[in-house]
């Protein structure tokens, strides 16, 4: 049966893929942007199976009503994806206030206003499923880019709490962790701090590792088939990595907190005190 897609950030990037991937197959698409435009050659080529929409997620009333309308536009909803978000560059001690605001703002209260909006068509037909874009650094995190991956860790626990919550109503929830792409993440969407020149040294330290972890960046148009896979399963993950590496950053990373945790298991034991 053809679905429904909602898809925040449907101008670049992984949204953009996948607005394409669903209107390929014959499904119809809510695609929003900032700047609606930018979905011009999309409407040309696919009529009205896409409804372009200009959304600032940021913006809680403008969110509730894009997915209102997109709702009465197409009849309904079976997908819903949290796609919009950018990367901010800086070391935690460089990162305005201002900066730091406005990341939460995208990556974490945008997808939660998307969120809230759409789950009560959701659990008033009885099925869905929402993909929440994330990332390795969701799961691991990685030097002058901590309030990025404060954002994706904030996003993975919303998440996964969410996906609880929902499935007595027939709600499906996967986040989707992608490791390097060939997008523009580091490009121009990204923001970066001003840099102070303490950190100078080891900035470019941390650039040869995002360069070594990078290295072999993803095609965007093969991760299409994969998130086809992944809303057409009977039993949809919760998580799912999507690249060549994002495995075993997260082995290395996790084998390295439960050797530590073990190790200070005594203190920690200790530290429960004696039963009243």
């Amino acid at each position: 049966m053809p679905k429904t897609w909602f898809i925040t950030g449907a101008s670049r990037g992984f949204g953009r893929e996948w607005t394409i991937a669903a209107l390929e197959r014959g499904d119809t698409v809510a695609a929003t942007a900032r700047d609606p435009q930018t979905l011009d050659d999309l409407v040309a080529r696919f009529g009205d199976a896409v409804l372009p929409i200009r959304l600032d997620v940021t913006d809680r009333d403008a969110v509730f009503a894009a997915v209102a309308r997109a709702h009465e536009h197409f009849g309904g909803l079976d997908v819903v994806v949290n796609n919009a978000g950018y990367g901010q560059f800086g070391m935690v001690e460089e990162v305005s206030e201002a900066e730091a605001r406005a990341q939460f703002d995208t990556n974490v209260f945008g997808a939660l206003f998307v969120t809230q909006a759409a789950l009560p068509y959701l659990r008033a037909q009885g099925s869905g499923h929402v993909l929440q874009v994330s990332s390795i650094g969701g799961i691991s995190a990685f030097p002058n880019i901590g309030v990025y991956n404060a954002s994706k860790w904030a996003l993975e626990a919303l998440s996964q709490s969410l996906a609880a919550e929902v499935a007595g109503f027939g709600v499906k929830v996967t986040i989707i962790e992608p490791g390097a792409y060939s997008t523009d993440w580091g490009g121009a969407s990204a923001k970066h701090a001003a840099p102070d020149p303490a950190y100078d040294t080891f900035r470019e330290q941390a650039a040869e590792q995002r360069r070594a972890r990078a290295g072999n960046p993803g095609d965007p148009v093969a991760t299409r088939e994969a998130v086809l896979r992944i809303v057409d399963a009977e039993d949809p993950p919760l998580r799912v990595f999507f690249g060549d590496g994002p495995l075993a950053i997260a082995t290395r990373d996790y084998e390295s907190r439960l050797a530590t945790w073990r190790e200070w298991e005594p203190v920690s034991v200790a530290a429960h005190g004696s039963p009243a």
